[in-house]
């Protein structure tokens, strides 16, 4: 279902509103690119910065502008279990194709906790849901027997986008779990070392601004070309760490806002690169000739 590289969209701000005209331009360029779906309002999405009608009206314009040729995994995660629901539902009733829920962040619930929100929003939608783990940012994980009982109990439950930075346990979620449940990666620079042990593909940063080159790395580690992909990894490991010099995604907004794609603009909390974290991103963007040379 979930096989494939997806895109974390950026969300575009210009004069400190939605640039609806840049997003488009965006899905546009990811779908020509053979993205196997966009991901609107996650956090590369800035999805704590934004209102709820802004959030609605990002998932429902990447509806309209990916047009069915590709999926739309809308994140509607919340630390609260009521306004995940709510946002979930909504992303349904707009024609979203799954919906992606970050545990929840800064009240630390326990595992029963995590158990009963995500069973209680599985409950609430027909959509295919995705747990995404992702504990330096949320403090906590949903450990792999609540992953394994979720997936038991919430049939709609199908996925886990995974964000601890451990090999081992993508190898015990896999033991752990019936083999269509899928595993993504949420770090492009651990999607290669996933996948050897049973992730299926990724949700990206770097393919906001890479689209064909990520999904070429996935393909070719699903097909068993590791010796291709490895190659593929070398060459871009530098961009995917480099995208994470600062906290996501300045990073990325940057680097697109060079290209002429967006403005660089990030929503407080989140500041602007550091002159000396710009000047390393943008050689290292040249180097790859995502730049033209100066």
């Amino acid at each position: 279902m979930f096989e494939g590289a997806h895109t974390a969209l950026v969300t575009p701000f210009r004069n400190d509103r939605f640039d609806e005209a840049a997003f488009e331009l965006l899905i546009e360029s990811q779908v020509k690119n053979n993205i196997s779906g966009i991901v609107p309002v996650g956090t590369t999405g800035e999805s704590p910065t934004l209102t709820h009608e802004e959030h609605a009206r990002v998932i429902e314009l990447a509806v309209q502008s990916a047009k069915g040729r590709c999926k739309v995994i809308a994140g509607t995660g919340s630390n609260s279990t009521a306004e995940a629901i709510s946002l979930t539902v909504d992303a349904e009733k707009a024609g979203a194709d799954a919906a992606l829920l970050v545990v929840p962040y800064y009240n630390k619930p326990t595992q029963e906790g995590l158990f009963q929100h995500y069973r209680a929003i599985a409950q609430a939608t027909k959509l295919p849901l995705i747990l995404y783990s992702i504990p330096g940012r949320a403090g906590i994980e949903v450990a792999v027997p609540t992953v394994a009982r979720l997936a038991e109990a919430c049939p709609n439950i199908v996925a886990i986008k995974e964000a601890g930075g451990s090999v081992d346990r993508v190898s015990q979620l896999r033991q752990a779990l019936p083999e269509s449940f899928e595993i993504l990666s949420g770090d492009d620079a651990l999607t290669l070392p996933f996948m050897s042990v049973g992730a299926v593909g990724v949700i990206s940063v770097a393919s906001n601004i890479i689209p064909g080159e990520v999904s070429e790395l996935v393909r070719t580690a699903l097909e068993g070309d590791y010796a291709r992909a490895r190659t593929l990894h070398e060459q871009w490991y530098p961009l995917f760490r480099d995208l994470f010099i600062e906290a996501n995604p300045g990073p990325i907004k940057a680097a697109l806002a060079w290209q002429g794609s967006i403005s660089p603009e990030v929503r407080l909390p989140l500041s602007g690169l550091t002159p000396q974290n710009a000047e390393t991103l943008r050689a290292t963007l040249t180097r790859l000739a995502l730049l033209a040379y100066e």
